[in-house]
């Protein structure tokens, strides 16, 4: 097997990738503590053409030195917007016709195998604090909360890892309806 070389990737550069179209997906951080957790969703963002990243309370904002580390430039290419709270955010989000998912694990969910996303709706997901998970208040302005199964010993995954998985698997469905 031979490996596709970055030439052969034909990536879009950071300005024609500002001016693409973009999977109707934003990312909501509420209170992500680690910078290398925020870059690593930030490479994510821009892997799949997401509209925003959306960073609310504590979490770091570019260019913040562990971000970069693990964000290789996609913060110049990835839009983002800070608020003060996820709350905020939620709400100015709805206004601007969101619908809005918490990704956490509670009573109320929707396992995210069996989230069907609606044509010509615009999504956004709001991923926790890597302790505390999602704001009380936050979680109360969702539209719903999706759950990602998980099988093992451990309760969690990595905000990270669980944005990847739940971007993937919207993604997918948007781009590639049954």
């Amino acid at each position: 097997m031979e490996k596709v070389s970055m030439q052969d990737l034909n990536r879009l550069s950071p300005g024609d990738f500002k001016t693409a179209a973009k999977l109707p997906l934003v990312l909501v951080l509420d209170n992500v503590r680690s910078g290398l957790n925020v870059g690593s969703i930030f490479r994510t963002a821009d892997a799949f053409a997401l509209r925003q990243v959306v960073l609310c309370g504590i979490t770091a904002q570019p260019p913040h030195r562990e971000i970069l580390k693990t964000a290789l430039g996609s913060t110049e290419s990835v839009d983002w917007s800070y608020y003060h709270t996820a709350a905020e955010a939620i709400r100015q989000l709805k206004l601007d016709g969101y619908l809005v998912y918490a990704v956490e694990q509670t009573r109320q969910k929707i396992w995210l195998q069996n989230f069907a996303p609606m044509p010509d709706s615009h999504y956004a997901l709001v991923l926790g604090n890597e302790v505390d998970g999602v704001d009380d208040q936050a979680l109360a302005l969702c539209d719903g909360v999706l759950e990602i199964p998980q099988f093992g010993t451990k309760h969690s995954l990595n905000v990270a890892v669980a944005a990847g998985i739940v971007t993937w698997e919207i993604a997918r469905k948007i781009l590639y309806p049954a």
